[in-house]
């Protein structure tokens, strides 16, 4: 069963928004487990301390070697099981990436702190560092939440048959086309004739030509590196958990 080990300063934020709609059901229902650990059980000190000023000087604290690396041996997960620390200078998360990791047996997630983490546990202990964006976060935790949530909808029998993710906006490397529904005339707006032609030919066109014109517009980076769509070829379907 996949299996998220969380460590973290404050265990209390989880489940969070991950307990409820799609994540929260395949939660109760024993698809996936959370594990939320604190950190400073790890601690040694009366006041359970866990983190210290910056070698060399600076602001802020800085979360120790020690303690951290302590709380991540007592997790005790299987080698097979990627070790993750959320953090902006990490690598981006991507949609590849989030897939290898839903395919697997589960992480163990550092949610960080502070102005970081020392280095010497990162590197003892073989963390690979994620960002899920261009921002710093107040810690981790968040960050970790929005990574388990990409996993867990991936997951057999979570999405059921909402979506395939092999249609999903990124997996084709384009953001997904517009979507409608009722009612037919929202304050002066039509659903655009293509989509109630009953023409599956032509709205698959549509859709084909719409990723691909807002991709170049919102994406060019992503645009540039995977192109117009071949003719055929399906363009992205977004799915999201409502």
């Amino acid at each position: 069963m996949w299996r998220a080990t969380v460590l973290t300063l404050f265990p209390d934020m989880f489940p969070g928004p991950l307990g409820i709609s799609l994540a929260g059901k395949a939660l109760t229902s024993g698809l996936w487990q959370l594990e939320a650990r604190d950190i400073r059980n790890s601690a040694t000190d009366k006041h359970r301390s866990v983190d210290d000023t910056p070698a060399g000087g600076g602001p802020g604290m800085v979360l120790r070697a020690d303690v951290l690396a302590a709380a991540i041996d007592a997790a005790n997960i299987s080698p097979d099981r990627p070790r993750l620390l959320m953090s902006p200078r990490g690598t981006p998360l991507t949609q590849a990436r989030v897939a290898e990791i839903a395919a697997g047996s589960g992480p163990l997630i550092v949610c960080g702190r502070f102005e970081g983490i020392d280095q010497r546990v990162i590197d003892a202990r073989n963390l690979e560092e994620i960002s899920i964006g261009d921002y710093v976060l107040s810690g981790g935790e968040i960050a970790a939440m929005a990574l388990i949530d990409a996993c867990v909808r991936l997951l057999p029998g979570v999405m059921g048959k909402m979506a395939s993710g092999e249609d999903e906006s990124f997996s084709a490397g384009l953001l997904e086309y517009p979507q409608y529904t009722r009612p037919q005339a929202f304050e002066g707006r039509l659903i655009p004739e293509v989509l109630t032609s009953g023409d599956h030919a032509k709205v698959a066109d549509w859709r084909r030509e719409q990723a691909g014109n807002l991709t170049k517009s919102r994406r060019p980076d992503l645009y540039a590196a995977r192109g117009a769509l071949e003719p055929g070829q399906k363009p992205p379907k977004n799915t999201t958990d409502g």
